[in-house]
């Protein structure tokens, strides 16, 4: 299965970072309403585990929140490479804005 990586920078205190992040998926639900379901996450300490159903297509991945910043990697199915930079830029533009 194809992945992603990416990595947004922070200044927040490590709970601050970890507070506003958990709260990521949930606001894509919001934001992008009907085009997102399914989500589903879980966390251990600063780091947390996701899926979510995004344009028809299941995502999974995880998230790492470390001082300076947040690791997020995930899986996406091979239908969904043609729109992997849209995915990617739509997750990283809400979790700097989260961020800021």
């Amino acid at each position: 299965m194809p992945s992603f990586a990416m990595s947004v920078p922070h200044q927040l205190p490590p709970d601050e970072a970890l507070r506003r992040i958990q709260g990521l998926l949930g606001d894509l639900k919001q934001q992008y309403g009907d085009q997102v379901s399914d989500l589903k996450e879980s966390w251990t300490g600063n780091d947390g585990e996701f899926s979510l159903t995004a344009m028809g297509l299941r995502l999974s991945g995880t998230l790492s929140v470390l001082p300076g910043e947040v690791k997020l990697n995930g899986n996406i199915p091979f239908a969904a490479v043609p729109f992997r930079g849209q995915i990617e830029q739509m997750i990283r533009e809400r979790a700097e804005t989260l961020l800021a």
